[in-house]
């Protein structure tokens, strides 16, 4: 009779449960995924409608619609759908800046029986024609460039280097570049051709010797070129480099004999100090190698910054010293200071020492 019973009683529940399961929205789309197929890039924002039905028996509320990126936009219906009524999903996707195939989901969060359900969007942007403003998108005067500066990148001291820039001429009449040209020695300049017709593109060359310069680490410098334009005929550009030291190549035996630049430590912590105080501090190096140590150049990343070698060439196993000063006049909070340290050791040419620390 109890086993009766029991089996009376589970009976009662699970049908209960079944009825209950029963009672639930059940959210059923139409389609679930959706291809644009090719869409131009210029062409604006394309969207497309997810209709769906509640084949369950209550109410449906989607609580969320979710995309996978900011290029998707969804709307949807927010109000309750009864049971057998359909509503909609619209996922918009913007191509702008945006060239090539995609595919993105949208995941969609309801109360229905089966809560979740992810949607597709897939296509491919046609990009949009490029216009000049796009390939140079600095204008100088009639003249369109990428940008002011001209970066050589890195520059060893072995050669001058040749690098060349295209301008545009974005005007009606022909632009004419003048002999005259304003650079360092170390920088020739040649405009080709010389005269730039309407709508015509030319190349700034520039041939750049680093060994010329004299110097290490990064390096900045004006040009100025002239046209015969009545109004913004002189064109000013910065040329950046990081210029390095050129080390040919060497035998194993001959680094084991080379100069070897061992710092101590490489930084140092200040503290807290107050607006205005100068803080001092030394590096000791050590040349470990078997020949004698050149300091090159010592250079800080900022003019509040000083650093200065107690010695320039040390002989094989001396040890000296780098003095580095900051000064906090006019700083406040968080300081990081970097002073780079050239040297001919050919492992190591480059090397970093730093200062931290914070302004009040």
């Amino acid at each position: 009779m109890e086993r009766k019973l029991s089996f009376i009683f589970c009976l009662f529940l699970l049908t209960n449960l079944a009825w209950a399961q029963n009672e639930k929205a059940f959210v059923k789309f139409v389609d679930e995924r959706h291809d644009f197929g090719n869409i131009r890039e210029e062409g604006g924002s394309v969207s497309h409608e997810f209709r769906f039905v509640n084949t369950g028996a209550s109410p449906l509320v989607i609580s969320n619609v979710r995309p996978s990126c900011g290029c998707t936009t969804p709307s949807w219906s927010r109000d309750p759908i009864a049971p057998g009524d359909t509503g909609t999903i619209v996922a918009q996707y913007n191509p702008l800046n945006r060239p090539g195939a995609f595919r993105k989901s949208i995941t969609v969060t309801s109360n229905a029986e089966n809560s979740s359900t992810v949607l597709y969007i897939q296509g491919v942007v046609q990009p949009k024609p490029k216009t000049p403003s796009d390939d140079f998108p600095t204008q100088m005067g009639s003249l369109r460039v990428k940008y002011r500066s001209f970066n050589m990148g890195k520059v060893l001291t072995k050669e001058p280097v040749t690098k060349s820039f295209d301008v545009f001429n974005d005007s009606e009449e022909p632009v004419i570049f003048g002999a005259n040209i304003d650079a360092p020695s170390y920088i020739q300049v040649d405009v080709t051709p010389k005269e730039l017709l309407p709508n015509q593109k030319g190349s700034i060359n520039l041939i750049y010797d680093a060994k010329a310069r004299n110097s290490l680490g990064f390096a900045s410098d004006r040009i100025r070129l002239y046209t015969n334009e009545a109004e913004d005929s002189l064109k000013e550009f910065t040329v950046m480099a990081t210029i390095e030291e050129y080390f040919p190549p060497m035998t194993q035996e001959e680094l084991k004999q080379a100069p070897r630049l061992s710092l101590a430590t490489t930084s140092y912590d200040f503290g807290t100090v107050k607006e205005g105080e100068i803080v001092k501090t030394d590096f000791t190096f050590t040349n470990t190698g078997k020949s004698p140590l050149n300091i090159r150049e010592t250079r800080a990343n900022c003019g509040c910054t000083v650093s200065k070698p107690e010695k320039e060439t040390l002989a094989p196993g001396e040890s000296s010293k780098i003095s580095v000063s900051f000064n906090s006049k006019g700083r406040s909070g968080k300081q990081q200071k970097m002073v780079t340290i050239f040297s001919n050791d050919p492992k190591a040419p480059t090397q970093k020492i730093m200062l931290s620390g914070r302004v009040n």
